[in-house]
């Protein structure tokens, strides 16, 4: 960095040029334009908002875009407003401890925006659930024109079944995507949640991805069934972080065997204490934030239960069929409980009206198995099977996109 500031001062076509404004900014913007050109290209929008002036004859390479609007001598606080990357904020205040710069207010505006960061950054992830489409993110640089070269970089290629990308932008950005020949736009919003991070599952429209969980008995009588099974569409534009960790459990068959451990008719359904008690105890130790979107539930709506913020591991709950208003306006009101999926059919016509509901609901509220028993080792080998003979239990759930398609070998 200092070596390119010394070169900079040094150029002797900073005094002969007409078209240049005072060395001091100049040279500071050629030597940091020089340093970024060796990183990331994702950078460069971020100093495309003040080039110098078109006509200019300075020597760099590669060639500085043309501007006619432009003013440099302040051009670090229009800059540093929109500067997205911290390593790029320490070069540039590096730059300015190693040069003297004749505008104090500049000075001022940097030594303030240090305070700003959190504003302006963010920390991204992007997720790829598709069955077996590869998405190319792409990076959009709105400095330039639309049929520029640099208006659209590749970002990164994200692999399907759950592959993901991390990246670090700022609030009002956007990436993109094509899939089938539409191009989908993705806005960088300020975060509504308590967590600083943006998370975004690439599912293009969002017609919902298709999961069936079978049962281990079927009913006695179909009459009335959409289905035998529990067809359940996953709605990741819902609840983007809750969706993909349920995607992500089923790919893992996670939920293969595992009882209906909690049946109260007019409420809800839930499941998810894993058969294998290693298992369980893993995914148990990994959960994830709330989602920041919310809506209102209905018979049929899918969400994880938890304990407090950011509690949600594996255990999931449906809204029965005949639910009241009350209840239902009740749900939701916990950061944890956001819909993420619901069922394929009405929920009147769907399995849940005949999988076993005679134990009731768990103490104190009934006689239904207590969850801790069941995550006991023996909950499954024991306690269930000599507590609570009658109680259903899932077959095995699956991505219907990706039955019979075979395994992916996906490299992150």
């Amino acid at each position: 960095a200092f070596d390119g500031l010394k070169a900079a001062r040094a150029d002797p076509i900073a005094d002969r040029s007409p078209h240049i404004r005072p060395p001091s900014a100049l040279s500071l913007h050629l030597a940091l334009y020089q340093i970024v050109y060796r990183t990331d290209p994702r950078d460069r929008i971020l100093l495309h908002n003040c080039p110098v002036t078109a006509g200019a004859s300075v020597r760099t390479h590669p060639p500085l875009p043309p501007s006619t609007h432009c003013n440099h001598s302040r051009i670090t606080p229009r800059i540093l407003k929109n500067m997205a990357f911290p390593r790029l904020k320490r070069a540039y205040l590096a730059l300015l401890a190693a040069f003297v710069v004749g505008n104090s207010d500049d000075a001022a505006a940097f030594v303030s925006a240090q305070g700003e960061e959190d504003a302006y950054n963010l920390r991204v992830m992007f997720v790829n659930e598709f069955p077996d489409a590869t998405i190319d993110l792409y990076w959009e640089n709105h400095a330039y024109a639309a049929d520029h070269p640099d208006r659209r970089v590749l970002e990164a290629r994200i692999p399907p079944r759950g592959g993901w990308h991390a990246s670090e932008t700022f609030v009002g950005h956007e990436f993109s995507y094509d899939l089938d020949g539409k191009r989908h736009y993705i806005l960088q919003r300020k975060p509504k949640a308590h967590v600083q991070q943006q998370f975004h599952v690439l599912a293009g429209d969002d017609h919902g991805i298709h999961v069936r969980c079978t049962l281990e008995r079927e009913p006695e009588s179909l009459v009335g069934l959409a289905s035998p099974h529990l067809d359940i569409m996953v709605r990741p534009s819902w609840a983007p972080r809750g969706a993909s960790r349920f995607l992500e459990l089923v790919r893992e068959k996670y939920y293969d065997g595992v009882a209906l451990n909690r049946v109260v008719p007019g409420f809800l359904t839930q499941f998810g204490i894993a058969r294998d008690p290693e298992q369980r105890r893993r995914w148990d130790e990994k959960p994830i934030a709330d989602d920041a979107e919310t809506r209102k539930f209905v018979p049929g709506h899918f969400s994880f239960a938890g304990s407090d913020v950011d509690s949600r591991t594996t255990e999931v709950f449906v809204v029965m069929p005949g639910t009241d208003r009350e209840q239902l306006d009740y749900f939701g009101t916990e950061s944890w409980e956001t819909p993420f999926a619901t069922l394929a059919a009405p929920a009147e016509m769907s399995v849940l009206t005949k999988i076993y509901d005679g134990y009731g609901d768990m103490e104190p509220w009934g006689e239904g198995p207590d969850p801790d028993k069941i995550y006991d080792v023996d909950g499954y080998t024991k306690y269930l099977p000599e507590n609570f003979p009658k109680l259903d239990y899932i077959g095995r759930c699956f991505i219907m996109d990706e039955e019979g398609a075979g395994d992916l070998s996906v490299e992150l």
